[in-house]
């Protein structure tokens, strides 16, 4: 079983220690997953802060109170950033000016954002849901995925112009206050994804590749639609198996925990349980099924307009999983939706 050293998270605006020098601050999110993990490192004239929460009023206020109540004197001197999306990037240039501080993150999650942010084909919406279309979407799900299409530039208000690249070369790491932090890049739920290792301290930053209680989201978007995700996710949990289990994970949602190696078995056969699932639903089946059709064998539970975008991407993500591995056939029938069938 899975340990978590701290029962509970700190309160709002409050922060705990969870090792030497590292301090544990969690952000609101107005979703069903309603909050975000942030962590303060201490460094040699201030803190490194690692993600920066959603960019919007109530995260902005309570920053203002660890600026008064953490940080005092001190300030923020670097911004780790393990991912574009918007809980992770939407405060980073608001808290770069603040502080004349600068920002790393991967050159993937750097142009993603911009990519996004400005709207480039076929990076935009109107693309997405064209791609969701096309795998049986109902128009009045697609509808509804339109009303809540500026939900990233709300999360994310500006984006930093420039930044400093982050990759994880073998002999390359950070230094924060003596302390070598090894850069660990995983795909899958994002195209590189920054994870961080400190092996003195025996800590894993794991940002959303590995949470305790929830599967990481895969995904799958326009811009790359027939690729196999799900297989770049399971290939990049391999770097971080490979750490000591007495590492304690550090997890962007959800308490920190030890157990690595475990969740990580979990993982694999939480994927194969629901790849199963798709098999068998296709076995049974009197004719291929579209994505939109095979959504509630991934997710049967009831969802809200939010959980469901994801959900038809990463049931998408699935199917793809299965056709690219030669266990289900595509069809692009002549109403243009693509369909899956077991193959023969």
């Amino acid at each position: 079983m899975l340990r978590y050293p701290y029962a509970t998270p700190p309160a709002p605006g409050a922060v705990l220690e969870v090792a030497p020098d590292v301090l544990w601050l969690r952000m609101p999110l107005p979703f069903a997953l309603d909050h975000i993990n942030l962590w303060l490192l201490r460094d040699t004239d201030g803190y490194v802060l690692i993600d920066c929460g959603l960019g919007d009023k109530m995260t902005r206020a309570l920053w203002e109170r660890h600026f008064h109540a953490i940080l005092r004197d001190l300030s923020i001197t670097r911004i780790l950033i393990t991912h574009h999306h918007p809980d992770h990037l939407g405060n980073a240039d608001w808290l770069m000016q603040r502080f004349a501080c600068p920002l790393s993150m991967t050159a993937g999650e750097f142009l993603m954002a911009h990519a996004i942010f400005h709207s480039c084909a076929p990076f935009t919406a109107e693309a997405t849901f064209a791609l969701f279309r096309t795998h049986g979407t109902e128009a009045v799900y697609l509808d509804a995925f339109a009303a809540q299409a500026d939900l990233y530039r709300a999360g994310v208000p500006s984006l930093p112009a420039r930044y400093h690249r982050l990759n994880n070369d073998i002999d390359r790491t950070i230094d924060i206050d003596t302390n070598p932090w090894q850069v660990i890049i995983g795909q899958g739920h994002a195209p590189e994804h920054a994870s961080f290792y400190a092996p003195t301290k025996k800590l894993l930053i794991s940002g959303d590749m590995l949470l305790p209680k929830i599967s990481t989201h895969i995904s799958i978007w326009a811009f790359e639609p027939e690729s196999d995700p799900l297989t770049y996710f399971l290939d990049s949990l391999n770097a971080m198996a490979a750490l000591p289990d007495n590492t304690l994970v550090l997890p962007s949602h959800g308490l920190p925990f030890y157990g690595i190696s475990e969740r990580i078995v979990q993982l694999r056969e939480h994927h194969k349980e629901r790849l199963n699932d798709l098999r068998e639903a296709l076995r049974l089946a009197s004719r291929p099924l579209s994505a939109a059709e095979m959504l509630s064998e991934l997710f049967p539970r009831e969802l809200d307009i939010h959980q469901r975008f994801f959900a038809i991407s990463e049931t998408i993500a699935h199917l793809n999983h299965l056709w690219l591995r030669d266990e289900a056939d595509r069809h692009i029938d002549d109403d243009g939706i693509i369909r899956f069938s077991l193959a023969l």
